[in-house]
């Protein structure tokens, strides 16, 4: 049977570009220049959607470096391959708990807008830590609160109803657990970002 998360984001892959305004990409822009991305990083972009991130990574990474996403919805991740073209552009269909990627590859990955839908966020948590390099930033980021986030999710319903960030001290446990370091958390109107370093 068909994961009910996956047909909610496969039927959403059209339309999910029209869901970001103008002033949520120049947002992000901002947010983007503010993490840790030099030029010729390797970078993945766990539960990409259709790339929103793309254009502004790949530009900062340059020909030496990549981004790579993953989605566990097919159809995002062809779309995100449409709307990207890019020789430094990777596109790969595959759940963010199963990682298709050897150990210490890349030197920074992100969560926008996609950890509240991981089934499970440990896990999710487990995988980041085990592809990146050591002490390199796992970013997990929303153009929203963690409060605000939770009533949009039970607004839009269905298989998204109940998907939540965890409380701080929550993810303090996971991160925690999976090795990670120096977890620092902005939670406030418009925002949420939360970073920690590898440790290995």
């Amino acid at each position: 049977m068909h994961d009910p998360h996956q047909q909610f984001f496969d039927q959403l892959a059209q339309e999910w570009d029209f869901t970001f305004t103008a002033e949520d990409l120049e947002r992000l822009s901002h947010i983007v220049d503010k993490l840790e991305v030099a030029e010729g990083m390797e970078i993945l972009d766990i539960g990409c959607g259709t790339g929103i991130l793309f254009d502004l990574l790949r530009r900062k990474v340059g020909t030496g470096g990549s981004v790579t996403g993953v989605d566990f919805s097919l159809e995002m991740a062809e779309k995100a391959h449409r709307n990207f073209p890019f020789p430094n552009v990777n596109v790969v269909d595959a759940d963010a708990l199963s990682l298709p990627f050897a150990d210490s590859t890349f030197d920074l990955v992100i969560a926008f807008a996609s950890f509240p839908h991981f089934a499970d966020q440990q896990r999710a948590v487990d995988e980041a830590h085990r592809i990146l390099k050591s002490g390199a930033p796992f970013y997990i980021i929303h153009l929203e609160s963690s409060r605000e986030l939770t009533d949009i999710h039970r607004r839009v319903g269905g298989a998204v109803a109940n998907d939540e960030l965890p409380d701080e001290s929550r993810l303090r446990e996971m991160f925690e657990h999976s090795k990670f370091v120096d977890l620092t958390i902005e939670d406030h109107p418009g925002l949420y970002l939360a970073r920690a370093a590898s440790s290995k």
